[in-house]
């Protein structure tokens, strides 16, 4: 076992997901003050949304993992930018959907959401999931064509970015 990837790969996972997902979600639950900015459903209906709400965190989480083990083991890198994937993962998940990973995320965060009914909470989904929609096709994925070439634009042509594929593609 090589300690300095696992390092790396615990930084990475610490600074972007949890960061995402557990440090601004708790500041902005301290943060919110009053509980007159949670909403409130009545009996069935908020019973509902609290299991959805579990049940898209632990959906998020299991991708999450999912993905951070590829990134790893066929990708021979870590999430972040600064120790990035030496092959381009075309493997599990990555056959279904181009970003999966940052699907987790928006899992975890709706999740949340639902789960704490904070609507600062769900404010922080909206924001995290309109930047992505921005940055990844502007900067992400340019920057993905530049290192993998052929092979990612094969990829994107026939992986969608956000919804997934009924059937896994082959390469």
């Amino acid at each position: 076992m090589n300690w300095q990837n696992v390092l790396l790969q615990a930084q990475a996972i610490f600074f972007l997901p949890v960061m995402a997902t557990v440090v601004i979600p708790i500041l902005i639950i301290f943060n919110s003050g009053e509980p007159s900015i949670k909403w409130k459903l009545s009996a069935p209906l908020d019973g509902l949304a609290t299991a959805a709400g579990f049940l898209l965190i632990g959906i998020g989480l299991v991708l999450l993992l999912n993905t951070i083990i590829l990134f790893a083991r066929v990708g021979e890198g870590t999430l972040a930018p600064w120790t990035p994937t030496k092959k381009l993962v075309v493997s599990g998940v990555y056959r279904y959907v181009r970003h999966p990973m940052i699907s987790s995320i928006f899992f975890v965060l709706l999740g949340e959401a639902l789960v704490v009914k904070l609507i600062g909470l769900l404010n922080w989904f909206f924001v995290f999931w309109v930047l992505n929609l921005i940055y990844i096709p502007l900067f992400e994925e340019p920057g993905l064509e530049k290192r993998f070439g052929e092979d990612y634009r094969l990829y994107e042509q026939n992986v969608p970015r956000w919804l997934p594929r009924l059937k896994p593609w082959k390469p």
